[in-house]
């Protein structure tokens, strides 16, 4: 733990980077190293756990100004070898970070004492976070979707007691239930009154002389779970979905915390998005383009007929009202866009040239304005720019 790598290090951040720009950095990563693009390979495995952990924390505006203030000791109770565990360096040797905290809580008022005068009151879970992978059509249309995650869960044994069958733990007797007690120090500023974790109990407040053997007298076990998710349609590539009461489970009868599934949606063949409007491309013929033509439009409801104009120029956009994705909590929905390239015909036929070179002296009769609009007006201008 104490050699875990900087967080925004590992999204690739700056330590004032926008939530946009940690979501953006986070997407990124956690597609580049998702396991199923790597089944097996246990580093890419390790990465996208590294990277799961960054968010979770950078995304969390309380987590992050803790983060940004302690570092990894102020969002991982357990983590160790931070500046102020196992000593300091400087002239208060043998403070720990609680000793740090009331001190100068003690100088200039506030500190943790009061936060932490009830060890055994509720504490909320942590939020723990997952990613669902979905196809485009799934996206669209909503699904069922099975998340696994691993979490922290009251262990059945004890019922969250972190006592063995029969017994119960007991009031501390150096704190007295508080999970601190008071000690007088030598420093720098004179002798301190302060308020550190009590050896004893380890600041629970309680002693457990006969802790339950499967969770160890911590009350919880980590287990592996799956969890189904409605996912609803219209959801977006990035978006997050909250399951409130999905995360770690809460000490001393405090609530679960939540699940964050980040949504991850597959790219389509030929489909795109753009908010909630549908966009496609067509080829047509130039036959199509110049006399007009009935023909069918894919739509993610499944075809559909559109009939083409004639003389319709290649890059035109037609739009299809109300055929694009449904809106999420919202009955309407967007537009499907669809732009008409003409492709211009291969390997024609002798007989096939000699028309296509019979209707070209025909168009030659002809004046340009009446049939190349587009073709006259460029030249004119051509024109125009050498002559000045």
């Amino acid at each position: 733990m104490a050699n875990e790598r900087d967080y925004y290090e590992v999204l690739g951040v700056q330590k004032g980077a926008s939530e946009d720009e940690i979501k953006k950095a986070f997407k990124k990563l956690a597609r580049k190293y998702h396991p199923d693009l790597h089944p097996d390979d246990k580093q890419a495995e390790e990465k996208f756990k590294e990277v799961n952990k960054a968010y979770e924390i950078l995304s969390d505006p309380d987590k992050r100004q803790k983060y940004d203030q302690f570092g990894h000791a102020g969002v991982d109770p357990n983590y160790g070898g931070g500046p102020f565990q196992g000593g300091y360096s400087g002239g208060f040797g043998g403070f720990d970070f609680d000793d740090i905290s009331d001190l100068f809580g003690g100088i200039f008022g506030g500190g943790r004492s009061s936060r932490k005068s009830n060890a055994n009151a509720p504490r909320r879970g942590q939020d723990i976070t997952a990613n669902a992978n979905i196809s485009f059509m799934e996206a669209c249309e909503g699904r069922k979707f099975d998340v696994k995650v691993t979490r922290m869960e009251k262990c059945p044994d004890c019922h969250g007691t972190g006592a063995a069958d029969g017994s119960a733990p007991t009031t501390c007797p150096d704190c007295h239930g508080m999970g601190q007690v008071k000690v007088t120090q030598r420093t720098a500023f004179g002798m301190i009154s302060s308020a550190k974790t009590c050896p004893k109990c380890g600041g629970r407040g309680t002693i457990n002389s006969n802790p339950c053997k499967k969770c160890g007298g911590t009350s919880r076990v980590r287990v592996n779970k799956t969890i189904t998710i409605d996912i609803p349609a219209g959801i977006d590539d990035g978006q997050m979905m909250r399951v409130g009461g999905a995360g770690d489970a809460g000490l001393n009868g405090g609530p679960s915390g939540d699940l964050n599934v980040i949504i991850s949606v597959r790219p389509h063949p030929f489909f795109s998005r753009n908010a909630f409007d549908v966009h496609c491309e067509i080829p047509i013929t130039y036959t199509q383009a110049v006399l007009g033509d009935e023909i069918t439009v894919p739509t993610i409801d499944g075809n559909v007929k559109y009939t083409v104009p004639e003389g319709t120029q290649t890059g035109t956009v037609f739009r299809l009202k109300g055929k694009g994705i449904k809106k999420l909590r919202r009955s309407d929905r967007g537009d499907q866009y669809v732009r008409v390239n003409i492709e211009v015909p291969k390997n024609l036929t002798k007989k096939q040239k000699e028309l296509l070179t019979e209707y070209a002296k025909s168009m030659d009769e002809s004046t340009d304005v009446d049939h190349y609009q587009k073709r006259k007006s460029f030249f004119d201008n051509l024109k125009d720019f050498f002559n000045k």
